[in-house]
């Protein structure tokens, strides 16, 4: 057992993954766990996990999670040290690590006054300035106008982004190449600033070319000593936002890796950082010895875990110790990166409809085999039964992999993420596993607008037989041979009749009994025929399901199946697929097919344009929903009249009838 002798039970004031994984260092050193949870997580898995928990409120985390005073109450109840604030939320809220130092209680992170000068742009800049850290090119000052802005920008150089300098998440950013479009790209940049973040303040940089976004981990002792860990390599990202990180990064050399990692050094001596931190720099594919400072984050990043494995260092570990006052232990001689570390988040999302969020149960989950020290890694806060709903961000796990060189940590992460099975909802696994296997990111020429020019170039995969087959012997088997999805036909094997299950590849109902799916059954012998999306199905085989696995002509793989809701769901190494099981579609009194208007996903309603009984025409927006911070309006799918459901605020679950559509006479004929 190591010896910490101060702090001897942690709050985390936070959720999901990140408040798992801090639990799981916590219970290594002996020190107690506190959890806090809101209404929506009262059976979350790191509510359980924890020696304690105490609900903070609502599931709105204005109401919860970001309630300092409920925080701060929390860790006084309970008798809570120190609280680790994770990663969002209050993790760099210097008010929030004030109230916890006037409580006496210490906050797993660095100064008041270091998370103040970095959480500004501006100030920042200012300060990695005085210390001979390079920064791009660029005007940044408070106060700075309109005005100011235009009349610098060829100075700096075309193109350049305009940059809000509170906030994050590429919001308020705006890349301007042509100095006409200048003023318009200022005013909105302003605008989105102020609606974000409550502050319009906007500088203004020269945009690198072929721009690489890389972190170095920097850690810090209360004795003046720091070090840093290596890089981070988080090019492949999506409208600002990580998707896949590694670590070390396959564009430094050893010269260049020594020189940046000073300098993140010298970025957190300049705010007297203690603590872990990440300091982020743009660097150009191009010259990858010319790096510049884009920002530092104060807190524990979400990537943590590749560095982890590279360097062997329990960076949770180290807060707590620095916490305690110690001395750092580890000089920088001592860290040494070994192998290749790569990450994948999975989110709650749909790649194939623009990332658009999802939710709902987990109906069933597996992971691969994994171990805090690798070389596979999973971190999660969620489980089978867990509902994902829209209140908070996206993220369900990180799926991260280890080896002794990249080409076979991008193989071992590919085959982890196949032995990721989660069904329930769309999530953006079989996406992670597109990407990694692009010619660009294997050869690892990477950018930072590499994911965005990659997206839309992904489609959703056809259902394989394999999947069609999982689905219908399970059905069969649930049934007790009894075949309830409508009258077996056709295929006979002496003289016996088959089990016919029947889907509906698209998700659309189809008229009368049959499906364009059908899977006949009969002991292990399985016929899958029809049309799948733009595959034409005419198989027969053998299949069967053995424990976890799926059996198919004596080829045996894991495979999870569950069924919610009128629809199979399937996951096995070659994707995770939704089959729905074929119905009549109802008829309206004439026989036409109604109009309702179904929520994509689940969320809030914000705003019903359209009154109860109105008369819209085809294309006119009904109902607007949020879901993670995402709006998606609804419109009328034909004229005629709009019977409303639900309205603003109402809380809706994916698939819900939010309005029906009335055809008109004209319509209608």
């Amino acid at each position: 057992m190591r010896d910490m002798s101060k702090i001897e039970k942690v709050l985390i004031a936070n959720r999901g993954e990140i408040a798992c994984r801090v639990i799981d260092t916590l219970r290594t050193l002996g020190i107690a766990s506190v959890a806090v949870y809101s209404d929506a997580d009262a059976d979350a898995r790191h509510v359980r996990l924890a020696d304690e928990a105490v609900r903070l409120g609502p599931a709105a985390a204005t109401e919860s999670y970001l309630r300092i005073d409920k925080v701060v109450e929390a860790a006084r109840a309970t008798g809570a040290d120190a609280v680790h604030p994770g990663y969002g939320f209050l993790s760099e809220n210097a008010a929030f690590a004030r109230a916890l130092t006037e409580a006496g209680i210490e906050f797993l992170g660095p100064p008041v006054e270091s998370i103040e000068t970095m959480g500004d742009k501006i100030t920042a800049r200012a300060a990695v300035v005085e210390r001979d850290v390079p920064v791009v090119p660029g005007i940044s000052r408070p106060g700075l106008t309109d005005a100011d802005l235009i009349d610098a920008a060829e100075g700096i150089g075309f193109p350049v982004l305009i940059k809000p300098s509170a906030g994050g998440g590429g919001k308020g950013m705006h890349r301007v190449e042509d100095p006409a479009d200048l003023p318009a790209a200022v005013a909105a940049a302003r605008r989105e600033a102020a609606a974000a973040f409550g502050d319009d303040a906007l500088f203004m940089e020269h945009f690198v070319d072929t721009p690489r976004h890389i972190e170095v981990q920097v850690l810090a002792d209360k004795h003046g000593n720091v070090i840093h860990l290596g890089e981070r390599e988080c090019s492949l990202q999506r409208r600002h936002q990580k998707v896949i990180e590694e670590a070390p990064s396959a564009l430094l050399d050893d010269a260049t890796r020594a020189e940046i990692g000073r300098a993140a050094c010298d970025a957190a001596r300049s705010v007297g950082y203690t603590g872990v931190g990440t300091v982020e720099f743009i660097v150009s594919a191009r010259r990858p010895d010319k790096f510049f400072f884009m920002e530092m984050n104060t807190r524990l990043q979400v990537e943590h875990p590749v560095t982890e494995l590279v360097t062997g260092v329990d960076l949770v570990e180290q807060q707590i110790r620095v916490a305690n006052g110690e001395v750092l232990a580890l000089t920088q001689d001592d860290i040494v990166l070994t192998g290749h570390a790569v990450e994948a988040r999975v989110y709650a999302e749909d790649p194939a409809a623009g990332f658009l969020p999802t939710g709902g149960t987990v109906t069933a989950l597996r992971y691969p085999r994994s171990d805090r020290r690798g070389p596979v890694r999973v971190d999660t806060g969620i489980e089978a039964g867990s509902v994902v709903g829209s209140d908070y961000d996206p993220m369900l796990a990180k799926v991260i992999a280890h080896a002794d060189d990249r080409e076979q940590a991008l193989r071992r992460l590919d085959e982890a993420l196949a032995g990721t099975q989660l069904t329930g909802l769309r999530t953006n696994v079989d996406f992670c596993r597109f990407v990694l296997n692009d010619a660009d990111v294997v050869a690892g020429r990477l950018d930072t607008e590499l994911l965005d020019r990659l997206a839309p170039t992904y489609t959703r995969s056809n259902p394989t037989v394999r999947a069609y087959a999982a689905a219908a012997v399970t059905a069969v088997a649930a049934a007790r041979g009894e075949g309830p999805w409508g009258t077996e036909i056709g295929w006979r094997i002496g003289g016996a009749r088959p089990t016919v299950v029947r889907f509906s590849a698209s998700g659309a109902d189809v008229d009368g009994d049959s499906g364009p799916v059908h899977v006949s059954v009969l002991g292990d012998a399985v016929r899958v025929r029809g049309q799948a999306e733009d595959s034409t199905l005419d198989w027969s085989g053998t299949a069967r399901i053995v424990g976890e696995r799926l059996v198919v002509d004596g080829y045996s793989s894991p495979v999870t199946v569950a069924l919610d809701h009128g629809t199979y769901w399937v996951s096995g190494e070659d994707g995770t697929y939704e089959l729905p099981l074929a119905k009549s579609r109802s008829k309206d009194r004439d026989g036409a097919h109604g109009g309702e208007v179904t929520s994509p996903m689940p969320g809030a309603v914000v705003a019903v344009p359209v009154q109860d009984g109105q008369t819209v025409t085809k294309g006119e927006t009904l109902v607007i929903i949020e879901a993670m911070k995402m709006e998606q309006p609804l419109a009328a799918p034909h004229d005629g009249v709009v019977s409303i459901a639900v309205r603003a605020g109402d809380k809706v679950t994916a698939a819900q009838v939010l309005a029906t559509v009335t055809a008109t006479e004209t319509e209608e004929n």
